[in-house]
């Protein structure tokens, strides 16, 4: 259930038996009871003049108005917390909290960033939740998070109009990857041909990177032998290092893991950018904006 504390009671009540359909049960879950509950919400349809709440079925539903009235009074619900969590937060960035999302296939890069950021800002706290970048630019625009590390590539226009602030971290080459024990390739490239031979394991299709290694292999002919998906790096890189897999995969990646090879593949594998996108609170909250200048002076140095 969504915090309602900043609402008036009657809001607050209301959005509890649109979620609950029940007087009943939204009366156990704000401890009040039944008839406190049913006045509360009389008094607001009384006020506004409509139904808001169609009361003749077994579940309590929202009238159209209700609907209306509803998603209304949650798009006021996020102003509030997005205004209450800036005024709490003070100039010298001594408090501060920060919902960032991320693709499995950043937090490498996003790892070394968040733990340079609260070394130089400790009292500003962070939850990261990795996701599809489908679900980033969702979550941004719905304003469930305030900063996204994703593919800038492959937000669309109509995307990143809705989105307050774009800007590019870092553009990285791809390249094949396997395991430095298992294979022994000598040459300075592969060809495209290598990824009909050999087992691959990819991330699935819900993320940006797969994406972009399926139009590549559709763009040049290329069949993959792709024998594992997954949602998961650290599960691509335990796969490569205990078998004869190989992947696709940044070439950062690689740098730090003596045990893993990357080798570019002919023709060239597409080259990536990755963006630091946010959501409208990066406007109002100190610790976002801070946040997004960080990052961008991070990855320039």
């Amino acid at each position: 259930m969504p915090k309602v504390s900043l609402l008036p009671r009657s809001l607050t009540y209301l959005l509890a038996v649109a979620e609950y359909q029940s007087f009943t049960r939204a009366a156990e879950a704000l401890y009040i009871s039944q008839p406190s509950l049913s006045q509360q919400i009389k008094q607001l349809e009384d006020g506004l003049g409509v139904k808001l709440l169609d009361r003749s079925g077994r579940n309590v539903k929202l009238t159209p108005s209700g609907e209306m009235y509803v998603s209304h009074t949650q798009r006021a619900l996020k102003e509030l917390e997005s205004a209450t969590r800036s005024v709490q937060e003070l100039k010298d960035l001594s408090r501060g909290y920060i919902r960032l999302g991320m693709t499995p296939i950043t937090d490498y890069l996003t790892t070394p960033l968040i733990a340079a950021f609260i070394k130089k800002y400790p009292g500003i706290s962070i939850s990261v939740e990795e996701m599809p970048q489908s679900e980033i630019k969702d979550s941004l625009i719905e304003g469930v998070i305030d900063i996204g590390v994703a593919f800038s590539n492959t937000l669309n226009n109509d995307v990143c109009s809705s989105i307050a602030h774009c800007s590019t971290l870092l553009v990285e080459k791809l390249g094949v990857v396997f395991s430095s024990e298992y294979f022994s390739e000598d040459s300075t490239s592969l060809s495209k041909h290598f990824l009909e031979e050999t087992p691959l394991v990819l991330l699935n299709s819900n993320y940006a990177l797969r994406k972009q290694i399926d139009q590549y292999c559709l763009n040049h002919g290329i069949n993959p032998n792709v024998k594992i998906e997954t949602s998961s790096l650290s599960a691509i890189i335990e796969f490569l290092t205990h078998g004869s897999l190989a992947s696709i995969l940044p070439v950062t990646i690689v740098k730090n893991k003596d045990f893993l090879t990357s080798i570019p593949l002919l023709p060239e594998l597409p080259h990536h950018s990755i963006s630091l996108v946010c959501g409208q609170s990066v406007r109002t909250s100190p610790a976002c904006r801070e946040f997004r200048e960080f990052a961008e002076n991070f990855y320039s140095v």
